[in-house]
């Protein structure tokens, strides 16, 4: 990290103004999309990612289809207008490597047995970056998925801590993304208290973990909380944003 770079004060204030506990402004809405199953957007900060998902349908070309259940393929990718750099519309290694991880952590709520021989879709695209794209991604699309009706166990809600001048703090926003010392991404089936995805980029001491899981279950307790509210305000023909 740069030494001209002051993430956090002596009193545990950041850039941004937040406390290490606070996520950032959050909004959601569901329904967002008509031509597909479901679809839901989010705000998270200054991170904004739309979801859009398509089926259950009939698995083609037919031989990728599977007796016992729906196959789930996941496609998170970055506009090229979503970083200061202009990206590639080309799949990156990063964006096809989160896009395996992101199933990995949407599947285990999911009733895949329900469908065989079908696949469903979930497209992920970011329009906009600033860091915890792959927890928004998640959290958006779990939504989108319930949206689209498919059976779930609980929706799969995401966000990252990290070490930021030696504190750990909730999720990080780009600055703290690239100078801070660590960053951990968990999604978790919160009803459940089921952990879907734990990643650790640097180094964290057994109590810095600790208390980022807790600081975890903090913000992933609210984020649920907006991700209930989201669907009831799809559901009950009321669209607004949450």
């Amino acid at each position: 990290m740069s030494e001209s770079v002051v993430l956090i004060t002596q009193d545990g204030v950041r850039l941004d103004g937040r406390r290490i506990d606070e996520l950032r402004p959050v909004k959601m809405q569901v329904g967002v999309l008509k031509n597909c199953s479901g679809s839901a957007y989010i705000e998270q900060g200054k991170t904004k990612i739309l979801v859009a998902v398509q089926g259950p349908r009939e698995a083609h070309p037919k031989h990728i289809a599977l007796p016992g259940r729906a196959i789930l393929r996941t496609r998170y990718h970055m506009a090229p207008f979503s970083t200061d750099e202009r990206k590639s519309p080309a799949p990156s290694r990063r964006e096809v490597e989160l896009s395996k991880v992101i199933r990995e952590a949407l599947e285990p709520a999911l009733f895949l047995e329900e469908y065989p021989k079908t696949v469903i879709d979930v497209f992920i695209e970011v329009l906009q970056a600033d860091a915890g794209t792959r927890s928004a991604g998640i959290t958006a699309a779990s939504i989108a998925l319930a949206e689209a009706g498919i059976p779930m166990r609980d929706l799969v809600t995401a966000v990252a801590v990290g070490k930021v001048g030696g504190k750990v703090v909730l999720d990080l926003n780009e600055a703290e993304d690239e100078h801070g010392e660590a960053d951990m991404p968990i999604a978790m089936m919160p009803s459940l208290n089921k952990i879907t995805l734990l990643q650790l980029n640097g180094r964290l001491t057994r109590q810095e973990l600790e208390e980022g899981v807790n600081l975890v279950k903090k913000g992933i307790k609210e984020l649920y909380s907006l991700q209930k509210q989201a669907l009831r305000a799809r559901f009950s023909g009321a669209q607004v944003e949450v």
